[in-house]
């Protein structure tokens, strides 16, 4: 999808706080609380975490918001992939997967060793994107915890 831009930028812009408030509520549709690792905006908004926006480009120009995801950088040296949506008209598009090698691009330069991830089985999409991505399933890590609902994924970097 070449009308899609990816850049870093704030979370703290109302139509991306829309697409935020979006996500939630999708995966509490789906998921109990106990499993919904959410970083709110002041932890998306943080030094640690690196943010992106998709921006499709319309006939008026401007580029309305269509994607979102975040980079944590962790102190152990790894990073780990958050808030990872795109607009459900535009899923298949592809442009999750440009968000995933923008946020791994990012993760090189930064010199982290290894991508990690936390989601849910319920999310078939997103598991197949980041198994075609070169995901593979691990243990938890950090301050998660086994639980049916949640799969835990790496890649090497």
């Amino acid at each position: 999808m070449p009308d899609v831009v990816i850049a870093a930028e704030s979370p703290r812009q109302e139509p991306v706080i829309e697409m935020i408030a979006a996500l939630d509520a999708y995966l509490k549709r789906l998921y109990p609380a106990e499993v919904c690792h959410l970083l709110d905006l002041d932890s998306l908004a943080a030094p640690d975490v690196r943010f992106f926006v998709a921006r499709k480009s319309g006939h008026l120009g401007g580029g309305h918001p269509v994607g979102c995801a975040g980079l944590r950088i962790d102190p152990e040296g790894y990073g780990e992939v958050k808030r990872m949506y795109v607009l459900p008209t535009l899923r298949g598009a592809g442009i999750a997967a440009r968000l995933l090698a923008r946020i791994e691009e990012q993760a090189r330069a930064e010199g982290l060793t290894a991508l990690l991830l936390e989601t849910g089985p319920l999310q078939t999409e997103a598991v197949t994107l980041y198994r075609k991505a070169g995901f593979t399933e691990r243990g938890p890590y950090a301050d998660y915890f086994e639980h049916p609902l949640s799969l835990f994924m790496e890649k090497t970097l």
